[in-house]
C-alpha cells in the first residue's frame, strides 16, 4: 500500500462528487480514463482511509493472477484495486464477493479506458458497478485565474495553458505571448 497523495499539490477533480456518490450506492465503481489523467490520484485522494493496492505492484499481481479468489478474500472491506485490466481474472472473484454482501462502496477500481471492451470484467460485473469516465485537467480544474478560461462581461477573452491536461501541464510555464 502506499501513502496517500500530499493534499497540497492535490488539484480538485469535477468528477469527485460523482465518484463519491457511486461509492455511497453502488457496490463496485470502476474509474476509467486514460494513462496520466489523474485516475489513481482522485482515487485516494476521495477517501485517503480506504486501503489501497495497485496491481503495477509485482508482488500484488502475482497474487491476484495465481489465486483471484484468495487475493480478494483476503482484502479488506472497502478497498481500492489499481489498475485493474492487468488481473481481468479478478473480476468473477469480486462478482462471488459482491453477490455475498452487497454494501455499497466495496471495490473501488481504476483502469484504463479499454478496460470495458474486456469481455470477462464487464460481462461479470453487470448490474454490480458503475462506470465513471475521467478526462484529462479541463481548464477549470487548473484552478488559477492565470489559466482557466476566464469571459469578462462584454468582451470575450479566453487565455488557455499551454501543455493539455496531463499531470505536468499544471506546472508548466505559461508562454502566451500578450
Amino acid at each position: 500500500m502506499k501513502q496517500p497523495p500530499d493534499p497540497r499539490s492535490y488539484l480538485p477533480r469535477s468528477l469527485q462528487p460523482a465518484l463519491e456518490e457511486a461509492l455511497s450506492d453502488t457496490p463496485v465503481v470502476c474509474l476509467l480514463g486514460p494513462r496520466q489523467c489523474g485516475k489513481s490520484t482522485l482515487a485516494r485522494h476521495c477517501d485517503p482511509a480506504r486501503d489501497y493496492f495497485s496491481l503495477d505492484d509485482k508482488n500484488y499481481l502475482d497474487l491476484a493472477l495465481n489465486d483471484p479468489q484468495g487475493f480478494i478474500d483476503e482484502l479488506p472491506e472497502q478497498v481500492t484495486i489499481d489498475e485493474i485490466q492487468r488481473a481481468p481474472e479478478l473480476s468473477l472473484a469480486i462478482k462471488r464477493s459482491v453477490d455475498a454482501n452487497r454494501k455499497p462502496g466495496r471495490f473501488l477500481l481504476t483502469g484504463s479506458a479499454n478496460l470495458l471492451q474486456l469481455p470477462r470484467l464487464a460481462d461479470s460485473l453487470a448490474g454490480r458497478m458503475e462506470c465513471l469516465y475521467l478526462h484529462p485537467l479541463t481548464e477549470s480544474e487548473k484552478g488559477s485565474p492565470e489559466t482557466a478560461l476566464r469571459q469578462a462581461p462584454g468582451a470575450v477573452r479566453y487565455r488557455r495553458q499551454p501543455g493539455g491536461g496531463g499531470p505536468d501541464s499544471p506546472r508548466r510555464v505559461d508562454r502566451i505571448q500578450r
